[in-house]
């Protein structure tokens, strides 16, 4: 009698474990642009955000979401780039950049010009920015991938508003709601 098997026979090596990241890809301008899925609460039809004055120009004001006055940053503004002129493709991306199960979620929003893809990538795919990619400091850069012969600008979603700013902008809201 023969066993379809052989005994003492090898195993089959393990097939090596291949991390990947999630990316919800988008346009500011021509270039595109890309934040973490997980960072990504949701993506919203573009709506004029109500103004908040005595704020920079790239704050566009605030939207409600969740029960909460959300910011809203013009990602044209914040990065030099002209205004836009047609904005029947923008949308609203709200993002988690902050929070945890002790405190409450910290949302900001970012107005694009349109939102193409979820993609997946191999973490390995993710290369480390430079000190300056096309004009945007380190700071506001994750990563950068290469993909179909173009570059994605991978957003730290976490760093579009610094702390000195996030301060400036609730003083600016409070000042507005108690005046």
């Amino acid at each position: 009698m023969t066993l379809p098997f052989s005994i003492g026979a090898a195993k089959p090596a393990p097939r090596p474990v291949v991390e990947r990241a999630q990316l919800v890809v988008f346009r500011v301008g021509d270039q595109r642009y890309a934040a973490d899925v997980f960072a990504v609460e949701r993506v919203l039809r573009y709506s004029a955000p109500r103004a908040i004055p005595n704020v920079p120009a790239w704050l566009e004001g605030v939207i409600e979401y969740a029960g909460r006055a959300v910011p809203v940053i013009d990602l044209r503004a914040r990065f030099d780039l002209p205004a836009a002129v047609d904005r029947s493709s923008a949308r609203i991306l709200v993002f988690i950049v902050g929070g945890d199960a002790s405190s409450t979620t910290v949302y900001i929003a970012a107005a694009v010009d349109g939102v193409d893809e979820v993609t997946t990538v191999e973490k390995s795919a993710l290369e480390d920015p430079p000190a300056v990619f096309r004009g945007l400091a380190r700071q506001y850069l994750k990563a950068l991938v290469r993909q179909g012969g173009t570059v994605i600008v991978v957003l730290d979603v976490a760093q579009l508003l610094n702390s000195r700013e996030r301060i400036v902008l609730d003083q600016a809201m409070a000042e507005t709601t108690n005046g």
